[in-house]
């Protein structure tokens, strides 16, 4: 009853403190963990994240781990042997860091995450949305309202890079022989520079993010796999299947495929949503039905031909 009694706060999240079941204080910014619901009170984040939070929450883990195997294959040379390795590692470094992000956020020490629904974009930047009741003054209300999607992912990113600088280091120097000394640790240097981009992006970005990962993903790995088999000169099914990497390449391009449907369909309706996974050969096969059509060197042959 003191809720539905209580005066409003001004802004959207700004609330008060509820003690012993009476709201007391006045408004302000809610502690982390919780948010102002609409009698502006301040509640606690007691939900389960949604598929669509999980699958952005894949999206944004799976960023690192994606830019580290780009630079290792990038910088480890056609003959290096040490390239599988250092795949492995990263993978690694990452699986351990979200495990150990989840069991160091609230509830503690279990896989699972307590969260507050999102339910718009202003959600993910609430400072700027403190409301200035006379004009003059502001009622700084600025918290997470999407705890804890903010700030996991920015942790996450952080065990990331200490535990590769733990681990990378040591492989590299102890596997990674074939190369020079400036070349073997070419993969760390990039990582050095693409996880403070990757903050700032979050930090920024983060709510439009949470809004176009899923076609953010459907249009680059419609784009690097169709950059992929045109520069290894896929123009046929033996041309795929004559190396083993290639098939690597096309089944991890269809995984990404399917996440990206997925996250737009949300699965909301299984019987209509699961058939569009049938789509996901569709790019590839394509590419190959039509790539003998396109081969600049027969246009151009045509075409001299045609004078």
């Amino acid at each position: 009853m003191a809720v539905s009694m209580s005066s409003t706060c001004p802004g959207t999240y700004c609330g008060r403190m509820m003690v012993n079941g009476s709201v007391e204080g006045e408004c302000g910014v809610c502690p982390r963990g919780e948010r102002a619901n609409l009698q502006n009170v301040c509640e606690h984040c007691t939900e389960s994240p949604e598929l669509y939070d999980w699958l952005y929450l894949g999206f944004m883990a799976m960023l690192p781990l994606v830019l580290h195997w780009f630079f290792i294959e990038w910088y480890s040379g056609k003959k290096s042997s040490s390239a599988l390795l250092q795949h492995i590692t990263a993978m690694l470094e990452c699986g351990v860091s979200a495990v150990v992000t989840l069991l160091v956020t609230e509830p503690v020490g279990k896989l699972s995450i307590q969260s507050c629904r999102v339910q718009m974009l202003s959600d993910w930047y609430t400072m700027l949305y403190n409301p200035s009741p006379d004009y003059i003054n502001t009622l700084h209300c600025t918290q997470e309202a999407v705890y804890p999607l903010y700030t996991i992912v920015l942790i996450y990113y952080a065990f990331c890079l200490v535990l590769m600088m733990m681990l990378r280091p040591l492989l590299v120097k102890k596997i990674a022989c074939g190369l020079g000394k400036s070349d073997r640790f070419r993969s760390i240097y990039a990582a050095l520079y693409f996880f403070p981009i990757l903050t700032v992006l979050q930090a920024v970005g983060g709510g439009l993010l949470y809004y176009a990962f899923p076609y953010i993903i459907l249009v680059l790995s419609l784009l690097t796999l169709a950059v992929y088999m045109s520069a290894s000169e896929i123009q046929s099914f033996k041309n795929l299947i004559a190396k083993k990497k290639r098939l690597v390449v096309l089944f991890s391009h269809w995984l990404l495929h399917a996440y990206g449907i997925v996250s737009i369909s949300r699965l909301d309706k299984l019987e209509q949503d699961l058939p569009l996974l049938a789509l996901v050969p569709g790019p590839a096969l394509f590419y190959i039905a039509t790539a003998r059509f396109t081969e600049p060197s027969r246009i151009l042959s045509e075409g001299g031909s045609g004078h």
